[in-house]
């Protein structure tokens, strides 16, 4: 199973409901989350047929970073 990891600024329960309904609703994200309790706020995606790219622009568009880390 492939999955995506990125840095990210994520910070907080409030800012996970921001990006949760893009990330939960993408019809090639398969399952997500995030680790708070690491430094770098890690998401990790398990994709469908879905880019690393398209997974950062997500975050982006809800005004979050995200950085894929490879």
């Amino acid at each position: 199973m492939n999955i995506l990891v990125f840095k990210t600024d994520l910070q907080n329960q409030q800012q996970l409901g921001h990006i949760g309904p893009a990330l939960s609703m993408h019809p090639q994200i398969i399952r997500w989350n995030v680790d708070l309790e690491d430094c770098d706020s890690i998401l990790r995606v398990v994709p469908g047929n879905v880019s690393a790219k398209e997974v950062e622009q997500i975050l982006v568009r809800a005004g979050h970073h995200c950085e894929e880390l490879v």
